[in-house]
């Protein structure tokens, strides 16, 4: 914004489009005073000059001498601003989106910003917007482009591929850029051919009214009408280019006050319209002075702006003894105005060193993660916990200063590959053990495919079992393969074991007719009655218990009808007359075959178990009645010592005897697992 005093030469003509406008020097002519029979101007709306005035070069010196103060900085970023929305009027609408700290969000948040963006009709106010979320996009995607790469060569070291990436999300991105690229391009386009066409109307508008000033012939109504026609076509002639606008404002400006200053015009029209200009210009003071203690520091340098285009664009001159100290005032009010908003900026730029400090805090430990060695999958994965956390905090920090930003990223970045390579080595260790662990994994689901069609369940349901026990035991492999080989593994068990299913479906028809025929045979059994004869009778119990077991498997929650079976079989061993230890051994085998009929190891492995233990405790109490006997032999009664030490002999007799029987046992166990 230049000062109303402010003369600047006249626009002539642009000999080219980037050409300089040329300066014009203008001379006044001396006019003598109006006659006092001059008719009054009824349109007091109109700004009416003085009587006569002779324009020098050094008083245009003089004028220019009013931007030469400390002012000059803020008036002129207005007037620059103004300039900028003068010639796109869409610009205008930046002020109405937030300009949010995209530098914060995540890389899906930043897409979906950019898609309402670029969303907005009006192209150029979104300019600045779209450019800082592109920015923070792709600094977030290289960084994430790097990991992704520094992880492809530690898995694949010796690999002579080219590193490829699919990333769905900057698919996306580009596509909407170039959505938004697109249009400002269309934008652009129509605006430079209308920029142009309307700074050559403005021109030759300027250049009208330089002659009319020039070329007045003393008729004072027709001037008036002629000057408010140019002033129409003035106000509806369009945007003009930037650069161009606040010279071509200047010299519209300097011919008008011109025209007021050189014409003789009626002295009372001219001093109200003065007035009421004035007025107007106090009016925009008072305001400017009311907008410094607004809170909304923002919302007010906006209206400050508008107020200046209001000044400069809509209100005419005032009489020549208010021009300098009017301007001098508004130029005051503007500049305290524009340093409340430098110091509420400074704001910004201590909040923005404050999270300098946070993220070369964070980077600082980054760097210390960097150096820490651990030696196990789960350590790392913690280790990647807390990086993951700290890169997450980085980036939700918010912006730092401008000229350490580059910096501060570079350091950033440094930091997670120095942990990427140190985590990379590791699992380039553990590589071979993830392969072999893949070898053994795909031998277990060839032998599960191999097994699933069988049709002997008895023998391979318990491999089938071990195949998955064995799979449990067997470590991680390379992430690529490992759900493919899971999902086969289990396709192939879950077929095996749904074949079972159905097959015990068919068998239960069966066990129910084998309970029916057992509960018929037990009736039939308990009237057996023995002969008397050993031989006789022991071949009679077997052959019983032969033709039990021919009968067949029962349905699991009716085996009781086992337990009714073994007790009438010791009733009848009790009254055999054949030794204790046959007798044991016979009721011990019908036992075992019940258990391994079950189908349940388990049941087999704890019989095991309790035998082992039971020869365990034969075998200690032999041990210790012999060292008893030991401690007798060595007494002085001879008598005593002999009553006793028969008895522990008696003992330790039957102890054998049943260390025998016990080993027995096992040995038939184990002969069932072979």
């Amino acid at each position: 914004m230049v000062p109303d005093t402010e003369v600047e030469a006249p626009l002539v003509a642009e000999a080219e489009q980037e050409t300089v406008l040329e300066v014009e020097e203008l001379v006044g002519e001396q006019i003598t005073e109006t006659p006092k029979d001059v008719p009054t101007i009824e349109n007091t709306s109109n700004v009416i000059a003085e009587n006569v005035i002779e324009l020098t070069d050094e008083q245009v010196a003089d004028d220019t001498m009013v931007l030469e103060d400390e002012n000059d900085f803020a008036m002129n970023a207005i007037a620059n601003a103004n300039a900028e929305e003068s010639e796109d009027e869409t610009v205008k609408g930046r002020h109405d989106i937030p300009l949010q700290d995209y530098e914060a969000l995540p890389m899906e948040k930043l897409v979906e910003e950019l898609e309402t963006l670029v969303a907005t009709d009006q192209v150029m106010s979104v300019r600045e917007h779209v450019e800082e979320v592109k920015k923070a996009f792709l600094s977030k995607f290289h960084h994430f482009m790097d990991e992704k790469k520094d992880e492809f060569h530690a898995e694949n070291p010796d690999t002579t591929e080219d590193f490829h990436y699919s990333f769905p999300l900057k698919t996306k991105f580009d596509s909407l850029y170039n959505q938004y690229r697109d249009k400002k391009n269309v934008h652009f386009k129509s605006l430079q051919n209308n920029l142009k066409a309307n700074l050559e109307n403005r021109m030759a508008i300027v250049e009208e009214l330089k002659n009319l000033v020039n070329n007045s012939t003393g008729n004072i109504a027709n001037s008036l009408k002629q000057l408010n026609d140019i002033r129409d076509r003035w106000n509806n002639a369009g945007p003009i280019p930037k650069d161009k606008y606040n010279h071509v404002w200047n010299n519209y400006h300097f011919h008008i006050e011109n025209f007021y200053d050189f014409l003789h015009l009626d002295r009372d029209a001219r001093d109200q319209e003065f007035k009421h200009n004035l007025e107007l210009k106090n009016k925009i003071i008072a305001r400017v002075g009311e907008l410094i203690d607004e809170t909304d520091i923002n919302k007010s340098f906006r209206e400050l702006q508008d107020l200046h285009r209001i000044w400069k664009e809509d209100i005419g001159p005032v009489s020549r003894e208010h021009r300098e100290e009017l301007w001098k005032q508004f130029s005051e009010l503007t500049k305290q105005m524009h340093d409340k908003r430098e110091t509420f900026y400074e704001s910004f730029k201590a909040k923005e060193t404050e999270n300098l400090e946070k993220k070369n805090e964070i980077i600082a430990q980054l760097e210390v993660l960097a150096q820490e060695k651990v030696d196990s999958h789960q350590a790392w994965l913690n280790q990647i916990v807390k990086v993951e956390a700290l890169r997450n905090q980085f980036f939700a920090t918010g912006k730092v200063p401008g000229e350490v930003n580059e910096a501060t990223w570079a350091k950033f970045k440094n930091a997670v590959r120095d942990f990427n390579v140190l985590k990379n080595s590791f699992y380039k260790d553990i590589k071979k053990d993830q392969n072999d662990n893949l070898s053994k994994k795909q031998a277990l689901v060839d032998k599960a495919n191999e097994l699933k069609e069988s049709e002997d369940f008895a023998a391979t349901t318990p491999l089938m079992k071990q195949i998955q026990e064995d799979w449990k035991l067997v470590g991680h492999v390379p992430r690529k393969f490992s759900d493919k080989l899971w999902n086969e593994f289990k396709a192939a068990c879950n077929h095996y074991f749904e074949r079972l299913k159905d097959s015990k479906k068919e068998e239960n028809a069966e066990e129910v007719a084998a309970f029916e025929k057992k509960k018929e045979y037990l009736e039939a059994l308990r009237s057996f009655e023995l002969v008397g004869d050993h031989k006789t009778d022991l071949d009679a119990i077997k052959a019983h218990i032969e033709a039990w077991k021919a009968i067949g498997r029962v349905p699991f929650n009716r085996r009781h009808v086992e337990g009714k079976f073994n007790k009438i079989l010791d009733a009848l061993f009790e009254k055999l007359s054949s030794s204790k230890k046959e007798s044991e051994q016979l009721r011990f085998a019908n036992r075992l075959d019940n258990i391994s009929g079950s189908e349940d190891s388990r049941k087999l492995d704890n019989e095991k178990i309790f035998i082992m233990r039971k020869i365990d405790e034969v075998q200690n109490e032999i041990f210790q009645l012999e060292n008893n006997i030991q401690f007798f032999q060595n007494t002085k009664n001879a008598k005593k010592e002999n009553s006793i030490v028969t008895e522990v002999r008696k003992t330790i007799e039957r102890h054998k005897e049943d260390l025998v029987s016990w080993k027995d046992k096992l040995k038939q166990i184990r002969n069932l697992n072979k």
